[in-house]
């Protein structure tokens, strides 16, 4: 029975793909509808690697179709659904959050129904560590009070999981909800703090950044957020629960910004801004569950993370 990956065609969806076929059998099925959040073109080139593979059928189509996703299911019997797929960025849901809740949320459901019409072993729900909020203590524990989201995106991520969790009481949905942490690496989206500020040094123009620099994020490398994913698919004892995928390491983005002027050879021109309403002061991964439930052990240092992002980066400009 195949699996289905949603936002297949995306920056960690596409990864995860390129590592299910490296250590799987199954058959996959690619869902993106491909949309212009950035550019197609990205997303076309991440599954050129896959795209021919007798194993993977890459089927352009949008989740929130409810009838649509009612015969995608029952047309591939599905034994397994990552859902990968949905509206990111802090930032643009603050100015654009009607997306979001239809994505996010209604197009969360329209899975969650086709899978209890047509049941599956395992259905990841991949959802963010936007869903904690204030006041969230760090480290964040996946248990413990989450606050208020300080955004659409962690208000529509944290719904998504609710309906996960309601689905799985009311109808044994076998949901497994996951909350990456401040995912990056090669094909990282263009539109993230690390692209943008990657480009900057790299052409000598000026750096936005919004606050003081004294913000911590939880970066975690995309071969190590695959890892976690992998583990769900067949751990036991996890169904119902939500974990972390973090690298509990945090780092403040002026270090971040030191690290990328070393990779680069450069350094940057600062160009410090007003702090961006829904921004969080502060991610940081509990992986007590993880390791727990899924043996899950982040690889990848930030140091060497980075270098290898800003080789893919360097790459792409040439």
């Amino acid at each position: 029975m195949p699996f289905l990956v949603t936002g297949g065609a995306g920056f960690i969806g596409s990864h995860f793909i390129e590592r299910l076929l490296a250590e799987r059998d199954e058959k996959i099925v690619c869902l993106d509808n491909f949309n212009d959040f950035y550019d197609p073109a990205v997303k076309r080139a991440s599954v050129a690697s896959f795209a021919r593979s007798q194993k993977v059928a890459v089927i352009e189509g949008d989740f929130r179709d409810a009838e649509a996703m009612r015969r995608l299911f029952q047309g591939h019997r599905f034994s397994h659904v990552i859902h990968l797929g949905a509206y990111a960025g802090v930032r643009p849901s603050v100015a654009n959050p009607l997306i979001y809740e239809t994505t996010n949320v209604g197009g969360t459901l329209s899975l969650l129904e086709a899978a209890r019409q047509f049941p599956v072993e395992r259905f990841l729900l991949v959802s963010s560590s936007t869903v904690y909020g204030h006041p969230a203590t760090a480290p964040f524990v996946e248990d413990a009070p989450l606050g208020r989201p300080l955004s659409p995106y962690g208000a529509s991520k944290r719904a998504a999981e609710l309906f996960g969790m309601t689905y799985f009481q009311l109808h044994q949905v076998p949901v497994v909800s996951l909350r990456p942490f401040s995912v990056y690496g090669p094909r990282l989206r263009p539109d993230l703090a690390l692209s943008i500020w990657t480009a900057a040094i790299a052409s000598g123009k000026p750096l936005p950044l919004f606050g003081d620099g004294s913000a911590l994020r939880d970066f975690t490398h995309v071969s190590d957020i695959c890892g976690g994913l992998l583990a769900a698919l067949d751990a036991r004892n996890v169904v119902g629960e939500a974990i972390n995928l973090g690298h509990d390491h945090p780092i403040e983005l002026k270090d971040v910004i030191a690290t990328l002027e070393a990779a680069l050879g450069k350094k940057a021109a600062i160009d410090y801004q007003p702090a961006k309403p829904g921004d969080m002061p502060l991610t940081h991964a509990d992986l007590t569950k993880a390791r727990r439930l899924l043996n899950y052990k982040p690889r990848v240092s930030f140091e060497d993370g980075v270098r290898e992002f800003v080789a893919w980066h360097v790459g792409q400009v040439v």
